[in-house]
């Protein structure tokens, strides 16, 4: 029988997160009939918000990604992993670094935004961490992007070569049934966004969008973060208090979604936005902009939403009757991001990289 092949999945957290999710979905889904696979979190265990009860488990419980090299160097010793997945900043440029003292196995790392992107957004650069991330992707295998704007924005950043990126796109992660309601035009109009509440998923921008909206609306907004205030001091000055629900955080986000008309999305800029892809899995349509990042590997004009330039043209599009079927909206995705797909992506990215001769 052939000995099973060895992956360290590493995260940060279990906390509520697109990466998160995604990457404890794929150590839990790969084939354990070829695959031994471990998934190592450098955070706390009692944040943990995802079952992962079919994968080995490791928590380092230290509350700062900085604090685990040692365990994570440790643990590597000890797994002797032939592949080392990694996915979120910081901690790709410690695995990173952590590669040079590893060199027969391979390492990988995911990428979660589009770098140059995401920075107009962040007030805080730091020349040392910067270093540190070119010295270490030089050492990486193999860099893993969930869009081909993430991919394109990696090579021109790292000035890596084309070949040492590959582009994965999220899978479709939780069973589903898809609503049959089609919105009725005379009632109300019931609008969603999901997300973090912070400055570069331009929530902001969709409430002013909405307090010029000529037809009767509901918006509920689920997240939390950072922007919380602010974006509260926009809803009460443009007089939108009583046709906004704020929920901080659900579990039930696709009954949530189905109960919706349209899925909003205001961002500038995303990875691959998965509140997006669940939208459309479950048969909600999304109205979006035309921004770096995944969501126009998404979003299909006129099949599963629409993408939009301009404030004015989303605008218009939300005065007008949506009349996007719902059987149609999922099955545009399922037949891109169905999880069996994906996974086979990744299947044969550690094959692919195991094959390659150190």
């Amino acid at each position: 029988m052939q000995e099973k092949i060895k992956i360290l999945f590493i995260l940060p957290s279990l906390v509520a997160g697109g990466a998160e999710r995604v990457v404890s979905f794929i150590a839990q889904n790969i084939d354990k009939e070829k695959y031994d696979a471990t998934l190592l979190i450098t955070g706390y265990e009692r944040d943990t918000v995802y079952d992962v009860s079919s994968v080995n488990v490791i928590y380092l419980n230290k509350n700062r990604v900085l604090f685990s090299v040692i365990p994570l160097f440790i643990n590597i010793l000890k797994i002797k992993p032939k592949v080392v997945m990694s996915s979120i900043g910081h901690l790709n440029t410690i695995i990173g670094l952590l590669s040079f003292f590893f060199p027969k196995t391979k390492f990988i790392t995911r990428e979660a935004s589009v770098i140059s992107s995401i920075e107009k957004f962040n007030n805080k650069s730091n020349k040392i961490y910067s270093w540190l991330a070119f010295l270490g992707i030089k050492k990486i295998d193999k860099v893993v992007c969930q869009s081909q704007d993430m991919a394109y924005d990696f090579i021109k950043l790292f000035k890596i070569s084309e070949e040492k990126t590959i582009v994965i796109n999220n899978p479709i992660t939780q069973d589903f049934t898809i609503k049959e309601k089609i919105e009725n035009p005379e009632s109300l109009v019931n609008f969603i966004t999901i997300g973090r509440l912070s400055r570069e998923k331009g929530h902001q921008r969709i409430l002013t969008i909405l307090s010029q909206l000529k037809i009767d609306f509901h918006y509920t907004i689920i997240g939390d973060g950072p922007l919380k205030k602010e974006i509260f001091e926009d809803i009460d000055k443009l007089n939108l208090r009583d046709k906004i629900t704020h929920i901080p955080y659900t579990n039930e986000v696709l009954k949530y979604l189905k109960e919706n008309d349209l899925f909003l999305q205001g961002s500038y800029v995303e990875g691959f936005p998965n509140a997006v892809l669940e939208s459309c899995m479950v048969g909600t349509p999304v109205l979006a902009f035309n921004v770096p990042g995944g969501t126009k590997e998404i979003i299909v004009n006129n099949v599963n939403g629409y993408l939009v330039d301009s404030e004015e043209d989303y605008l218009h599009h939300l005065n007008k009757p949506i009349g996007l079927n719902p059987k149609s909206v999922s099955k545009s995705v399922k037949e891109k991001f169905d999880k069996e797909i994906i996974l086979s992506k990744y299947e044969d990215l550690f094959q692919s990289i195991l094959k390659k001769t150190n």
